[in-house]
């Protein structure tokens, strides 16, 4: 949670793109999946979901040629499958994970959703990591929270966003009643 133009989808990005392929750097002390993992990324429609994290995991939208530019490389994207009813996005990728050291080989799955669908086609599916680009409306906050409870980690979500809805349901969820009631 940040001011605009702070990184935010940047850093997203580059979290979501270890996860995906497996390729952690010796440095990071952050959460690891040590076989391959299925994730899903949304934002609130379906072009600002290709507009940012898209562009920022797999490359230009509309250059297909750039694909694998992003923070997930070239070597990694293995296959494609364009979304319907908005141009140049993707519905979802295969990612080449791991095959080196300790971590398996074998293919993540990358879903690109959007919040505009509704909380009800986010139901059914047990994911490993959920990526919210933006503020979600808190049923499909919750709902996707749901989708990952029996992944690898078990609730391993990421929201990048910048509060521009006040103190929201979502909101309250990352910070203190102490800091609330400082706010008002």
């Amino acid at each position: 949670m940040a001011g605009n133009q702070q990184g935010k989808t940047v850093c997203g990005a580059a979290e979501i793109a270890l996860h995906l392929t497996g390729r952690y750097p010796d440095w990071w002390d952050g959460a690891v999946f040590d076989k391959p993992t299925k994730v899903w990324v949304a934002g609130v429609t379906g072009e600002s979901t290709r507009d940012n994290p898209q562009r920022m995991l797999i490359g230009p939208p509309q250059i297909e040629d750039s694909w694998g530019t992003g923070m997930i490389p070239h070597d990694a994207l293995l296959t494609t499958q364009r979304a319907r009813g908005v141009p140049d996005s993707l519905d979802s990728c295969t990612i080449r994970f791991g095959g080196g050291g300790s971590v398996s080989q074998g293919e993540s799955i990358l879903i690109f959703k959007s919040y505009e669908k509704g909380r009800e086609k986010l139901q059914g599916d047990t994911i490993d990591a959920f990526w919210f680009d933006e503020e979600p409306p808190e049923d499909v906050y919750s709902e996707g929270r749901v989708r990952t409870q029996r992944g690898q980690r078990g609730f391993f979500t990421l929201i990048t966003f910048t509060p521009l809805l006040g103190l929201s349901e979502v909101v309250r969820q990352f910070i203190s009643s102490k800091d609330v009631e400082a706010m008002a």
